[in-house]
C-alpha cells in the first residue's frame, strides 16, 4: 500500500539517485538548480530556504518496504487557494507500475482535504510524454498557456496543467 509522509533530509540521497542523466534532471527540476548532478545535500539546502514558510510542503511516498516517490507542494497565492505541484519523480525502477498516478492521486487528496486548496496547477515539459500522461490519468487538464525555457542550448516547451476540486 502506498502512502504519503512528510519528506527526511535522509530521503535526499535516494530522491536524488533517481536522476540517471542531464536531461532527466531538467525534466525533473526545470531551471531551480544550477549544476547536474545534484547531491543529497544540494536537495536539502534547497529545501532549507524554504524552512520557515508555512505555503512549502515536500512529500515522499513509500510502501512497506521503502520510498518509491517524491514531489513538493506549494502555495502560490496568497489566499493558499492555488497549490502548485513540482519535483514530481518515481524510483526510476518502479516507473510503468502505478506508483506515479497512486502518489499524485494521494497528493491531491492531501491538497484538497487537509489544506484545503481549490486549485492544483502543475507543468511538465513537451518531452516527458509519460509524465504528462501520468497527469492526466490523474485529472489534470491542459490550459492554454506554455511558457518555452533554454535547456542544453534548445527550445523545452513547458504545458500547464490544473485540476480544481469539485
Amino acid at each position: 500500500m502506498l502512502r504519503l509522509r512528510p519528506y527526511k533530509a535522509c530521503d535526499a540521497k535516494v530522491v536524488v539517485s533517481w536522476i540517471k542523466d542531464e536531461i532527466s534532471f531538467h525534466k525533473w527540476c526545470a531551471d531551480r538548480f544550477e549544476h547536474y548532478p545534484i547531491t543529497g545535500e544540494d536537495l536539502n539546502n534547497y529545501y532549507q530556504s524554504f524552512a520557515y514558510e508555512d505555503n512549502f510542503f515536500q512529500m515522499t511516498a513509500f510502501d512497506e518496504s521503502e520510498i518509491v516517490g517524491h514531489l513538493l507542494m506549494r502555495f502560490t497565492d496568497e489566499e493558499k487557494k492555488i497549490l502548485r505541484f513540482g519535483f514530481v519523480i518515481v524510483d526510476d525502477e518502479k516507473r510503468g507500475k502505478g506508483y506515479g498516478k497512486k502518489m499524485l492521486q494521494l497528493a491531491i487528496q492531501f491538497a484538497f482535504d487537509i489544506v484545503k486548496a481549490k486549485k492544483i496547477t502543475i507543468g511538465v515539459f513537451e518531452n516527458n510524454e509519460s509524465a504528462y500522461h501520468c497527469y492526466k490519468a490523474v485529472g489534470f487538464q491542459d490550459i492554454e498557456q506554455v511558457q518555452s525555457y533554454c535547456i542544453l542550448g534548445e527550445e523545452w516547451k513547458c504545458k500547464e496543467l490544473e485540476i480544481e476540486k469539485e
